[in-house]
């Protein structure tokens, strides 16, 4: 069967992944995360992240999101994030839902946030006619397959602590974006100054399950408490937490994320030899956006679903996943080919 360009969640789970798994399956462990699989994957966390790291596992990203979330927040306050922000776009008003907070969306051109484009959103700080924002929510790699630089997100996180505000990071896809960066997770996240991250695995070769990390153990506050009432709490957490130990350990986060990313690069170049004006940015983790006419798209998406980004600017989107190779891109690029005509009568 053909590999999936819709999503990297379409794809399946590392075989080094499924075996901790079964492991962890063998005999009977305490449950709600008190068996050795957890501790050691804390302890990992700990290794990869800092000495001052405290990780909690939970179910999904969008779970893992609130949480964090809610750690910080009242309900008369509000959460700052770019407007295609997954807590924005695609958690069916969860934060706002769960929390009772306001997000304060911003309109962006690549899914990144500056400085100038927050300060106004920090007036109102003080007045009790309006929400008091209080956390700066930013999603790395973004939801637009770009990457912030370290000293982008340095400053950014730099400015909102001068600021009052909490910065949480989206880290869905903080694998790719550490790999695009040749940098560390830890210098991704502790040494900038994160104060709460949501770290995710299932786009990069994990089954299932989140992690929610805390840089200062002094600001967990009611975390426990709060996962255990949004339904976060995992009986047999040493399912979710097992897959964290070859994932850090063995560095299968960068092996996964590197397959990926360099998938991507090669569809991209393989495109441009034959339909440049239709693409867009090089990608810098493992999106490509093409523009398409609508009804040629349509066709194609019947043949081979993708997802459509922005229809009215008519613009799609393909993933590349851990487990693709070049075969994939070859086979994928000859779909697209096949449609050529089709796009040159457009």
């Amino acid at each position: 069967m053909n590999k999936s360009f819709a999503s990297d969640n379409n794809s399946g789970i590392h075989p080094e992944i499924l075996l901790s798994i079964q492991k962890a399956n063998s005999e009977h462990y305490i449950s709600y995360g008190d068996d050795r699989y957890t501790q050691e994957a804390k302890n990992l966390f700990k290794d990869v992240f800092g000495s001052n790291t405290e990780t909690f596992f939970v179910l999904t990203g969008t779970g893992a999101n609130v949480c964090a979330l809610q750690n910080f927040t009242n309900r008369f306050e509000a959460i700052i994030c770019p407007a295609t922000a997954h807590i924005y776009v695609d958690e069916c008003g969860a934060p706002e839902h769960t929390l009772g907070v306001k997000l304060l969306p911003i309109e962006t051109i690549n899914g990144k946030l500056t400085i100038d484009q927050i300060k106004k959103y920090l007036h109102y700080k003080g007045d009790q006619h309006h929400v008091q924002p209080k956390v700066l929510s930013i999603t790395q790699a973004t939801e637009m397959g770009s990457v912030y630089s370290l000293n982008e997100l340095y400053e950014l996180i730099d400015f909102a602590h001068q600021n009052g505000l909490k910065v949480h990071m989206d880290g869905a896809r903080m694998a790719n974006a550490a790999v695009s960066l040749n940098c560390s997770l830890k210098a991704l996240s502790s040494d900038i100054g994160i104060d709460i991250l949501s770290f995710g695995g299932t786009k990069n070769g994990m089954m299932i399950g989140e992690a929610v990390v805390f840089f200062d153990n002094k600001i967990i506050n009611q975390f426990p408490f709060i996962r255990k009432q949004n339904m976060q709490l995992v009986s047999k957490m040493r399912f979710i937490s097992a897959q964290f130990i070859p994932y850090l350990k063995e560095n299968l986060w960068y092996q996964n994320a590197k397959q990926a990313n360099e998938m991507a690069l090669l569809l991209y170049e393989k495109l441009c030899t034959f339909y440049l004006d239709g693409m867009l940015s090089k990608p810098e983790a493992n999106a490509v956006f093409v523009r398409l006419p609508k009804k040629i798209a349509e066709i194609m998406q019947r043949e081979r679903f993708f997802y459509t980004w922005d229809e009215e600017n008519e613009i799609y989107r393909f993933m590349t996943s851990f487990d693709m190779t070049k075969d994939d891109i070859e086979e994928f690029v000859g779909f697209i080919k096949k449609h050529l005509p089709c796009l040159r009568e457009y």
